[in-house]
């Protein structure tokens, strides 16, 4: 093949790398992937059971489309593929990190859902539910449920000036009881996760797990 070259395949510890270029012709990019493993590097596509992780770049692949790739990567029997992932579009991976505002009570019954970082200037009333890829912040009174982190970010916190949830989750855990981790004081306090549990802690604390700045967006 003499046009321009549209996939890479590197060898990396873990096994190997396809880096597909973005801007193609889909078929174009199944294509050279077919030629590419039937008439080309060979030394890498043979021998032993080979893991493959396959990069997209940004482009916005359907899920049929993924499977056409990983279909055609699999005909060559020791490749595995192990994923198929893409680059967040332009401005998607600066919008999980915005600060939305809200300002108001949440009260039972109603549920808000938000992509980015959570601020409520108001109280979460129990019955009430909060749910954010990122970090949720309540100035006011949680007494609802709260689960930042819902699309698997573990880095991310709950905080409140007043703290007395029904419910807590980041992630994938979810808090004890109520009454088993609740100290007497519930004034401005943030969870988190260590070690894969929810701890409590002053938010005086945030800075020991917290460097990294917010963007701001106010609506």
């Amino acid at each position: 093949m003499t046009e321009k070259q549209h996939i890479t395949i590197k060898g990396v510890k873990e096994g190997l790398v396809f880096l597909l270029d973005d801007k193609c012709e889909f078929s174009q990019l199944l294509d050279e992937l077919h030629y590419k493993l039937d008439t080309s590097h060979q030394q890498l596509l043979t021998g032993p059971l080979v893991h493959v992780h396959v990069k997209l770049g940004q482009r916005q692949a359907s899920e049929e489309q993924k499977e056409q790739i990983v279909n055609t990567i699999r005909k060559r029997g020791n490749l595995l593929v192990q994923s198929v992932e893409a680059e967040p579009a332009v401005g998607e991976a600066a919008a999980k990190d915005e600060l939305k505002m809200l300002t108001g009570i949440i009260r039972s019954g109603q549920t808000i859902e938000h992509t980015g970082h959570l601020l409520l200037m108001g109280d979460l009333n129990p019955g009430g539910t909060l749910l954010c890829t990122g970090d949720i912040y309540v100035l006011g009174s949680l007494r609802g449920m709260a689960h930042a982190g819902i699309g698997g970010r573990t880095d991310v916190i709950i905080a409140a000036s007043q703290l007395k949830p029904t419910q807590l989750r980041i992630a994938d855990v979810i808090s004890r009881p109520p009454d088993e981790w609740i100290t007497g004081d519930t004034l401005m306090e943030f969870a988190f996760l260590q070690d894969g549990q929810m701890k409590i802690d002053k938010l005086s604390g945030l800075f020991r797990i917290r460097r990294d700045p917010i963007v701001f967006k106010g609506v």
